[in-house]
């Protein structure tokens, strides 16, 4: 596999009198096609590492790299271009629009970038069948259960081709079979579109389901662990719970 991120010694402070820092010198490689969790307490800064690689935010100092180039300091027309081009989003709350259909929701983003309505109206609904919901096509947000509207949700993440899936505790607002529904719909389009998936989340059943579980605390990662096999390898004191 080769590097999609690399992130050096990225820092985040809030505040201009007493300083919050939010990331501390921290240090990170995502490889491409990799599934990654990311776990620690509130207010640990797993939001806010989020935000710096879906360029929602800015760095205090360090660089994030993604595909090659540094990205830290790219303008804000050049951060938009790559958020929609290379990046996928999935919230807790979906975030879908009310007054919109499913399909039509999915064609958003496409839309905005400038692809031809056929086209997107096409792929949303491809999309949409591929995440079980292609009998769901013209139902409106009010009209699907949750575990269908973050099924939505996904799609609309997918609608781009983006390189990256980003995902900030995206099944946190489910019960535990549509959370299990929502991971294993992620696992599958991993496998079959080799896309990266970064995931926050407090479902410790779920991280332990991904390739690789980082712990931030105090805006440090603290603990690594790796998939090997059926288990999860650390090399250093290192403790989840």
């Amino acid at each position: 596999m080769s590097k999609i991120i690399d992130i050096k010694k990225l820092r985040k402070v809030y505040g201009d009198g007493v300083e919050l820092v939010a990331l501390d010198d921290v240090d990170l490689t995502i490889e491409e096609g990799e599934v990654l969790s990311i776990v620690g307490p509130s207010g640990s800064g797993k939001s806010t590492l989020l935000n710096m690689i879906g360029l929602l935010d800015t760095p205090t100092s360090g660089e994030i790299w993604l595909k090659g180039q540094n990205i830290t300091k790219a303008t804000p027309a050049e951060r938009a271009r790559l958020r929609n081009k290379e990046l996928g989003f999935i919230f807790q709350f979906h975030h879908l629009l009310p007054e919109f259909n499913a399909v039509e929701n999915v064609m958003m983003p496409l839309l905005i970038a400038g692809v031809d309505r056929k086209e997107a109206g096409d792929r949303a609904v491809a999309l949409l069948e591929e995440v079980g919901l292609g009998d769901r096509l013209h139902n409106r947000p009010n009209q699907l259960s949750g575990g269908q509207n973050q099924r939505v949700a996904v799609a609309r993440a997918l609608a781009g081709h983006p390189s990256i899936v980003i995902g900030d505790e995206p099944t946190g607002n489910l019960d535990t079979k549509s959370s299990d529904m929502i991971y294993e719909l992620l696992r599958k389009l991993n496998r079959e579109m080799n896309q990266t998936f970064i995931l926050v989340t407090h479902d410790m059943a779920m991280a332990e389901k991904t390739d690789r579980i980082l712990r931030l605390v105090d805006g440090r990662i603290v603990c690594e662990m790796r998939r090997e096999g059926d288990e999860f390898v650390s090399h250093d004191l290192c403790h989840l719970d």
